[in-house]
């Protein structure tokens, strides 16, 4: 039975829901307003991102919704509505019930609190609704945002991966921090 596409997470200040066609403005002005943090690790978050790469990051996540493949939520503000920024799980193996999960907050939120609390509810929705084991947060080393971020939301640091993530740079090197089930329990 597909999950349907109206779903909504919700906890305390937060609300994860995946993407709309109507998000992709306040998309865009999210992802130029935070160039300078969240771009510095993430290579889609640059300088030309246009309305339309917003509109067709929103058409593929809803294709990757349908197909049950990656599960990207919009992270808003649940009393006035506003665009925080995103996290999801994507890279879903289903033979070995895990995903990989990512985050960012837009720079005028950051500091908040707000990427580990939707990382636990996107983990845990990946635990309840896909039946994952295993939930892995992959960033560069030198990310200690990410990392604290990771750390926070209850993930556990198992390694320095060679080569683990591709960048338009070449193979870097990538902190892989893991959550299963069990460790949201203990938070």
């Amino acid at each position: 039975m597909p999950l349907p596409a109206d779903l909504e997470l919700a906890e305390g200040p937060l609300l994860l829901r995946p993407w709309r066609p109507e998000d992709a403005p306040a998309l865009h002005v999210a992802v130029q307003e935070s160039l300078e943090t969240v771009g510095r690790w993430l290579p889609w978050c640059h300088a030309g991102y246009g309305l339309q790469e917003a509109r067709d990051w929103i058409a593929h996540c809803r294709e990757g919704w349908t197909a049950e493949e990656h599960f990207a939520f919009g992270m808003f503000e649940s009393d006035s509505g506003a665009l925080l920024g995103s996290v999801g799980l994507n890279q879903r193996n289903r033979m070995h019930r895990s995903a990989a999960l990512g985050y960012w907050v837009r720079q005028s939120r950051q500091g908040e609190g707000l990427a580990w609390r939707a990382t636990q509810l996107a983990a845990r929705f990946g635990f309840a609704v896909l039946s994952l084991a295993r939930v892995e947060i992959v960033v560069l080393p030198d990310n200690h945002a990410s990392r604290r971020t990771a750390e926070r939301a209850g993930a556990r640091f198992e390694a320095i991966a060679r080569h683990r993530l591709w960048l338009p740079e070449g193979a870097r090197d990538a902190a892989v921090y893991a959550l299963v089930p069990g460790d949201l329990e203990q938070g």
